[in-house]
């Protein structure tokens, strides 16, 4: 049965030149208004190296905290990220499009394979073309990002 949040948008939809970073803010602003699955807590902001937000902070060179301080704030989406982008570490477009395709491939060949696996068969969502970590989230909240051909938008 898939984990679709209402409000929580998919993995590969873009702000800005980046995927996953309005993912991101919307899972904070879910999270203050108390409507974010307990799942989803553990992974919010940099409290491991892996996570997806962790990794987003760290490419753009600016602190979680200040990404959700800005979010909580009412700035818009694009609005956060300009500031990101003018605060941090300045990323070229060719930077952006290596982010977006290395956070589309996460979970394949690399560093984090061996936690894929595991995570299809706790979300009974084996047999599947689940192939990385983004199609696994995908996949569990109810969106099929092969049918859409999701890589196609980044």
């Amino acid at each position: 049965m898939p984990n679709s949040i209402p409000g929580l948008r998919s993995c590969y939809d873009k702000v800005g030149r980046l995927i996953y970073f309005g993912r991101m803010l919307d899972k904070i602003r879910l999270h203050a208004a108390g409507q974010l699955s307990p799942d989803y807590k553990e992974n919010l902001g940099e409290p491991h190296p892996f996570t997806l937000d962790g990794r987003c902070c760290r490419f753009l060179g600016v602190p979680y905290s200040e990404i959700r301080t800005r979010t909580l704030a009412g700035q818009p989406d694009e609005v956060v990220l300009n500031w990101a982008h003018s605060h941090g570490t300045p990323r070229t477009d060719e930077e952006c499009h290596i982010w977006n395709r290395f956070i589309a491939k996460l979970g394949w060949r690399d560093e984090r394979s061996h936690v894929l696996p595991q995570r299809i068969q706790e979300s009974g969502l084996a047999g599947r073309p689940i192939e990385t970590l983004i199609d696994h989230i995908e996949f569990d909240e109810g969106r099929d990002p092969v049918a859409a051909r999701a890589w196609e938008k980044i």
